[in-house]
């Protein structure tokens, strides 16, 4: 270990210590389960950004410094898609969720759909956050591995600990106030970061590597299709951002949680421009390598002394703890409450959050366990997470939230048909991250099954107690429009594209548009037929 290498573990160490200090003194306010769970709902909008802040865009950081090493400045499409997917979350679905008072997405399903929805929408959903929780330690500990000896398992196995331990304090305020100090650090790491720029390469430097190698700053060097995919992932999402749900809904009002949450929006901007600034500057200092977060450091030291370095990767730090703090604690919401409240729905909220903080415990080791499987590739638990938990969970999300004809046979169908097909279908691609099999993402086929049995079931058990058309609302009519318009097109791109879809990795977004319009198109012309009467009059129609 040099001189880079101690300062980086040391700083790490001290802050760490500082994390634990502070978790320990806010444990007085997680008393209660609300106060565990969503801080009571106490939070005021400075929480909530500080909150969303480290939870995306902090990772956000990472990915785009890593991919603006190799890309150039199309890496920054990455950032731009997760602030339209905070922009839609904040605009659209915070004033709906806080009025069902809703914790978690399982607990959502489960609130609709019963007991059993719920403990297999809570598992699921627990035990893949600790996957992505995971592929940003891995991202950290690579650059980490750059200046020490340290394995990088071993790195990861310090931050899944650290993880546990704070988090096992004070739950919610525990985060928010980790989530403050990593903001800080963000910032710190931004000032270090731009000095370092300008001492070298400095604008003459960016422009000469924009004579030497202009696509890296072609806007679609990237790819178009991993630019869709990203726009796509992210807005899929939308329904699903359990942590970024729990954190804003921790607020006192919607307004605040919104206000929160545009906070954060506005601030991704700094994290896009300097992953991609960073990115570049490394690429103009220290070319030639094949992985972004072990260049990056290698740039710094050729610029920066020793302790300086080590606090700009203290920011690193904060952003990867930022993430996995997010995901381990709402990935041990979904087991320690909504599991284990499936199992026993007679348990008290004070042994839920026990078993919530046991859970940390469980989801500690899955983390460390997983690092040790497959520690070269970090963006192989990505793929799988999105593949398990939104192929299972599509359908009942939006079911629960849209359409009442949804049975609870359907949802329990709908979960083990999307999970298996996504699961099989990422099999029969030998597990690649990259080359899926038929060239179509396993996410997009397993939330295809998944919608498609979601309807297939309910329609088949509530035939003769619903109505196509009549009366629709002016909001149901457009929305069956615009999806009918979408499918449409969809399938005229199918026809007509086929074979460019398939080489450039679109086909099975295409397909999936196609079933997501006919899965909301059937949600918008259906509704439960309301008393006896109207029962027997639409059987002697359909007569």
């Amino acid at each position: 270990m040099n001189a880079y290498g101690a300062w980086i573990i040391g700083l790490a160490v001290f802050y760490t210590a500082l994390l634990i200090v502070l978790g320990n003194i806010v444990r007085r306010k997680a008393t209660s389960g609300e106060g565990y769970w969503v801080g009571g709902r106490n939070f005021k909008p400075w929480m909530v950004f500080v909150c969303i802040t480290g939870l995306f865009s902090g990772s956000s950081f990472i990915s785009i410094l890593e991919l603006s090493y190799l890309k150039g400045i199309s890496a920054g499409w990455y950032g731009i898609a997760e602030m339209l997917h905070v922009l839609i979350i904040a605009l659209l679905l915070i004033g709906t969720f806080r009025k069902r008072m809703m914790v978690t997405v399982s607990g959502l399903i489960g609130d609709t759909f019963g007991r059993m929805a719920m403990g297999v929408a809570g598992a699921i959903t627990a035990f893949t956050f600790p996957m992505w929780s995971v592929a940003t330690a891995l991202s950290f500990a690579s650059a980490v591995s750059v200046f020490t000896n340290i394995p990088i398992t071993l790195s990861v196995a310090f931050a899944a600990v650290l993880l546990l331990i704070y988090l096992q304090a004070g739950g919610m305020w525990s985060v928010v106030t980790t989530q403050t100090a990593n903001t800080i650090m963000f910032f710190v790491m931004f000032i270090i970061g731009t000095i370092a720029f300008f001492i070298n390469p400095g604008i003459d430097g960016i422009k000469h590597l924009a004579a030497a190698k202009p696509a890296m700053f072609s806007a679609t060097n990237v790819g178009l299709q991993v630019i869709i995919s990203w726009f796509a992932t992210f807005l899929i999402n939308v329904l699903l951002a359990q942590a970024a749900f729990q954190m804003a809904l921790s607020c006192r009002t919607p307004e605040e949680g919104r206000k929160g949450m545009m906070m954060a929006f506005g601030a991704n901007i700094f994290f896009v421009f300097f992953g991609v600034l960073f990115g570049l500057a490394a690429a103009a200092v220290v070319p030639g390598g094949t992985r972004g977060m072990v260049e990056v450091p290698r740039y710094l030291a050729t610029v920066l002394p020793a302790p300086v370095v080590g606090l700009f990767f203290l920011g690193i730090w904060a952003c990867a703890l930022g993430w996995g703090a997010s995901c381990q604690f709402s990935g041990a919401t979904s087991l320690g409450r909504d599991v284990t409240g499936a199992i026993n729905p007679a348990l008290t909220d004070k042994q839920k959050v026990t078993y919530t903080k046991w859970s940390l415990v469980v989801l500690t080791g899955e983390m460390i366990i997983l690092a040790f499987l497959r520690s070269e590739q970090a963006a192989w638990w990505n793929v799988f997470a999105w593949t398990l938990r939104n192929g299972a969970t599509f359908a009942p999300v939006v079911a629960a939230l849209f359409w009442p004809l949804a049975t609870k046979r359907a949802t329990a169908v709908s979960l083990a048909t999307g999970f298996l097909a996504g699961l099989s279908w990422y099999a029969m691609g030998h597990w690649d991250p990259v080359k899926f099999f038929l060239n179509v993402h396993p996410v997009f086929f397993g939330m295809s099954v998944n919608m498609l049995t979601m309807l297939a079931v309910t329609l088949t058990e509530k035939a003769g107690s619903y109505k196509v058309g009549g009366q629709l609302s002016a909001i149901r009519k457009n929305i069956a429009m615009a999806v009918t318009l979408m499918g449409g097109l969809s399938v005229v791109a199918i026809v007509t594209g086929f074979n460019w879809l398939f080489t450039k990795g679109l086909l099975g977004l295409a397909g999936f548009l196609v079933v997501a319009a006919i899965f909301i198109l059937t949600i918008s012309v259906t509704t439960p037929v309301e008393n006896k009467k109207d029962v027997k009059s639409l059987k002697f129609q359909e007569a």
